[in-house]
């Protein structure tokens, strides 16, 4: 279905995965067991971080709580609609529903992305600076630096959104792709779009990109101080560091690739969107908690409170 008249168009259409009826029922439970998942993944990680007084006060697990409260959010701003398209006929969004989804998406991504840049300092403070590190990642610290992350987020969203909510929509309406983001929808805009087609390759592309190279590098500049210091503690860094350097790399891949490029057609770009929406939030709390003993211990610990609670009533 496409809107070809000069009248602004009230909702787009999005295509989806498939438009196979068997397929769509397959990626409909499937997806919903991925978002039950990344809920109950997610939430379970908050939840012992902010119940267990030992993971609270700790940099690196207030940090971890945050991105996990993060990466919820993010599944649930696309996941949820997602699921419910596949079993419907009429896979629509309305105009300022697909604006919400897309200035939430870049607030959230935005954030996440700082988050994950504060998260490296965090671990380099922590194995090149052991000493100082309580000193330096204070609370006061650490709450500042959530709050940047969440500031980020909203300048970096503000700056494309309050350019592409300005934009003529007036036909065609199809968004190809399983939800609403800048690079698909300004290309339907009935208007030159060049400039601000630049911007969003500069604010998301260019910038996901060259914060990637900066995390690398930090990572890199950690493991050559660690192995100049001691031979013996560069195995150590590297199990500490390789959780860090998977989260990242997973959250910037499909970034980089749909935002440095976007406005060429590649037809990776739906698998990227589920990977980054999906996936991603899904694996997080898998690898911080699987390789991770304290997370085991504190939630070992919780669970064994809660019995002898229940006992006691």
């Amino acid at each position: 279905m496409k809107m070809m008249n000069s009248s602004m168009i009230s909702e787009f259409v999005l295509l989806g995965l498939t438009n196979t009826w068997e397929l769509e029922l397959f990626f409909f439970f499937i997806f919903l067991l991925a978002y039950a998942a990344i809920m109950a993944g997610n939430l379970l990680v908050v939840v012992t971080i902010t119940l267990d007084s030992h993971l609270h006060s700790t940099p690196m697990y207030f940090l971890l709580g945050n991105l996990s409260f993060l990466d919820m959010s993010i599944s649930t701003i696309t996941t949820p609609k997602m699921v419910t398209d596949f079993v419907r006929k009429n896979k629509t969004i309305s105009l300022w529903g697909c604006m919400a989804q897309m200035f939430f998406l870049h607030f959230l991504g935005g954030s996440e992305m700082t988050l994950l840049i504060v998260m490296a300092v965090d671990r380099y403070f922590a194995i090149c600076k052991p000493l100082h590190y309580t000193t330096i990642m204070n609370h006061r610290v650490l709450r500042g630096s959530v709050l940047l992350s969440w500031a980020v987020g909203f300048v970096h969203t503000m700056s494309q959104m309050v350019f592409t909510i300005t934009l003529p929509f007036c036909g065609p309406n199809i968004v190809d792709n399983i939800f609403c983001d800048l690079p698909l929808v300004i290309k339907l805009a009935c208007t030159e779009t060049y400039v601000l087609e630049l911007l969003v390759i500069a604010d998301s592309g260019l910038l996901s990109f060259i914060s990637f190279i900066l995390l690398l590098i930090s990572y890199i500049v950690i493991l050559v101080t660690v192995q100049r210091q001691s031979s013996g503690g560069l195995s150590k860094a590297l199990s500490t560091l390789s959780a860090h350097i998977t989260v990242v790399t997973l959250f910037f891949g499909p970034c980089i690739f749909i935002y440095a490029w976007p406005f060429s057609s590649f037809s990776v770009d739906k698998f990227l969107s589920v990977f980054y929406s999906v996936i991603t939030p899904l694996l997080n709390p898998i690898i911080y908690t699987l390789r991770n003993q304290e997370m085991k211990a504190a939630m070992n610990r919780l669970r064994t409170q809660h019995v002898s609670s229940r006992k006691t009533f």
